[in-house]
C-alpha cells in the first residue's frame, strides 16, 4: 500500500519547489500543532520558525480563534457578498478601519495578499478615470519588489528569478530602486502616475531588505505633491510583525490603499481586504447608468468563517495585549542574533520587529547554502524556509524565550555544520 509520501510524489504540485528535487527527499508530512510546535506523521516535533510562511501569529490551536471558527460554522460557513452582507464581515470592517492609519475609511475583502494587491491596482487605475485623468495609467514600482503571483501583482514585483517568464503577460511599470530617481519621474511624468507601489520598512521576498528610516515618510510627502496614489503592501509587515499593528505607523504614514492578508485571521484561513480612503470610495459613486461600480470580487468575498477568525485574532492582540510580547520578543531576537552575526559565512544580518534575516555568503544561488542549511535546521527540530541563501526567522508572537533561544542555536549549529 502507497505511502503519504508516495503519493504527495505522485499527485501533489507544491508552491515555489522545485518539484525535481522534492520527489528525491522525504517530505515532512504536518499533521497537527499546538503553540509554537508543529507534528509531523511520524510524530517529530518542531518549532515552526517561520509562522507556517508568515502567517501564524499567536501559535496553532490558539483556543479563541479555534472556537470562533467552530461558533461561526454552527451557524454558517459562507454566503455570498454580492448583492449581501453579513454579520463577521461587517464587523471586522469596522474593526479594521478602528486600527488602520487614520484616514482609511472602506475594506474590500479578496481572499490572499496576492489578490488584495490586485484590488488595489485596479482600483487605483479606475480611480482616475473616474476623475476623468485618462492619462493616469503608469504605475511605479521598486526594484527587488513582492508583491504576489496573480499577473496584476506581477507586474509591480521586480524579481527576475518569480516573474521573468511571464514578461509577455504583464504591463510595464516604471521601477525605481531609491528616491532621487523618483523625483524626478515625478517632476517630469507625474501627471500619467496613477500609484506608486511599496512595502513599507522592509521588502520581504527580495530576503528581508530594510528601507532606511524617514524614507516611507519622504515617499508619501513625495505623492501627495504630485497627486499620485501611494499603494502600501502590508501583507507581510501588517499585524505586528514590525512592531507596530501596521508598518506604516512608525512613520506616521497613511497610504491611499492598504493590501492586508496572512496574519489577519491569526493564520488560520485564507481571508484578505484592500483597505482605502472615503476619497478613493467616492469616486466610484455614481448613478447605475454611468458604470462606475468597480467591477470585481471573488466567489468567498466576506467569507463568514474567515472574518470570524478575524475577529477573534483581533481580539486576542487586544486581550493579550500582544504587541507588547512582540516588543520584547524584538528585543530578545536582536540580543540573540549578535551572537549570529559573529559566524564566518555571515554576511549580515537583518531585523525589525519579531522579523529577522541572516543572509549567508557570498555564495551562488545555484549552490543552494540556504536550502541546507535549512535542512540542517529540520534535522534538529526547527522549520524554517529560506530566500535564496537567506535565512528567514519569523516565529509566531506565542513563541516562549526559551524556544527563541533554541532557534537561534540551531541556526548557529546548522551553519556551522553546512559551511565549516
Amino acid at each position: 500500500m502507497d505511502s503519504l509520501a508516495d503519493k504527495d510524489h505522485r499527485y501533489v504540485w507544491h508552491p515555489f519547489t522545485q518539484m525535481k528535487d522534492w520527489m528525491a527527499e522525504e517530505p515532512v508530512i504536518i499533521e497537527s500543532g499546538k503553540g509554537a510546535i508543529l507534528r509531523d506523521t511520524d510524530g517529530r516535533e518542531y518549532l515552526d520558525a517561520n509562522s507556517s510562511i508568515w502567517t501564524n501569529l499567536h501559535g496553532h490551536r490558539h483556543p479563541k480563534i479555534t472556537q470562533a471558527i467552530k461558533d461561526q460554522v454552527d451557524r454558517i460557513a459562507h454566503s455570498s457578498f454580492l448583492g449581501l452582507s453579513n454579520e463577521p464581515a461587517i464587523r471586522l470592517a469596522e474593526r479594521l478601519v478602528e486600527l488602520a492609519p487614520r484616514g482609511l475609511a472602506r475594506v474590500f475583502y479578496s481572499d490572499d495578499g496576492s489578490t488584495a494587491m490586485e484590488v488595489a491596482i485596479k482600483m487605483a487605475a479606475q480611480y482616475w478615470r473616474h476623475r476623468q485623468q485618462p492619462r493616469r495609467t503608469r504605475f511605479v514600482a521598486f526594484a527587488d519588489a513582492y508583491h504576489g503571483d496573480t499577473l496584476g501583482a506581477v507586474s509591480v514585483g521586480g524579481i527576475d528569478l518569480f516573474h521573468a517568464a511571464f514578461k509577455p503577460l504583464l504591463f510595464d511599470v516604471i521601477r525605481v530602486s531609491e528616491l532621487q530617481s523618483l523625483t524626478k519621474i515625478m517632476r517630469e511624468q507625474g501627471e500619467t502616475v496613477a500609484a506608486v507601489v511599496i512595502e513599507p520598512l522592509v521588502q520581504g521576498a527580495a530576503g528581508m531588505k530594510l528601507w532606511p528610516r524617514g524614507w516611507l515618510g519622504e515617499l508619501r510627502g513625495l505623492c501627495t505633491d504630485h497627486g499620485v496614489l501611494l499603494i502600501a503592501d502590508e501583507v507581510m509587515t501588517g499585524f505586528g510583525r514590525t512592531g507596530t499593528m501596521f508598518a506604516c505607523e512608525q512613520e506616521g504614514v497613511t497610504p491611499d490603499l492598504m493590501a492586508v492578508a496572512k496574519g489577519l485571521t491569526g493564520g488560520y484561513l485564507p481571508l484578505a481586504a484592500t483597505l482605502t480612503t472615503e476619497e478613493v470610495f467616492d469616486a466610484f459613486l455614481g448613478d447605475y447608468g454611468e458604470f462606475k461600480t468597480f467591477f470585481h470580487g471573488h466567489s468567498y468575498t466576506g467569507n463568514q468563517l474567515g472574518c470570524a477568525a478575524a475577529l477573534a485574532n483581533l481580539q486576542v492582540f487586544e486581550e493579550e495585549r500582544v504587541l507588547e510580547r512582540v516588543s520584547v520578543l524584538g528585543t530578545r531576537l536582536s540580543a540573540g542574533l549578535e551572537r549570529i552575526r559573529t559566524l564566518p559565512h555571515v554576511a549580515e544580518v537583518r531585523q525589525i520587529g519579531v522579523l529577522a534575516a541572516v543572509e549567508l555568503g557570498p555564495y551562488a544561488l545555484t549552490d543552494r547554502v540556504g536550502h541546507k542549511v535549512c535542512l540542517e535546521m529540520r534535522k534538529r527540530g526547527v522549520l524554517t524556509r529560506p530566500i535564496g541563501n537567506t535565512i528567514v526567522l519569523m516565529p509566531p508572537y506565542c513563541i516562549s524565550s526559551e524556544q527563541l533561544d533554541r532557534v537561534l542555536s540551531v541556526l548557529a549549529e546548522s551553519i556551522h555544520a553546512v559551511v565549516d
